[in-house]
């Protein structure tokens, strides 16, 4: 019986440790997502920004 523990605990442990890690890179691919949305809306928002500055006015 304490054998059974032993490994349910461990493998609790495990799967709390995997969860952790995990967390982490879900995280870090969240972060980078981000980045990258904001550079391109910051991109097509500059050069909208550009272009209607630059029509002609009738």
């Amino acid at each position: 019986m304490n054998l059974l523990m032993s490994l349910m605990l461990g493998v609790v442990y495990q799967a709390d440790l995997l969860l952790m890690e995990s967390r982490q890179v879900i995280g870090l691919i969240a972060a980078f997502l981000a980045a990258v949305l904001a550079a391109q809306l910051g991109w097509h928002g500059t050069d909208r920004l550009i272009g209607w500055r630059q029509r002609p006015e009738d």
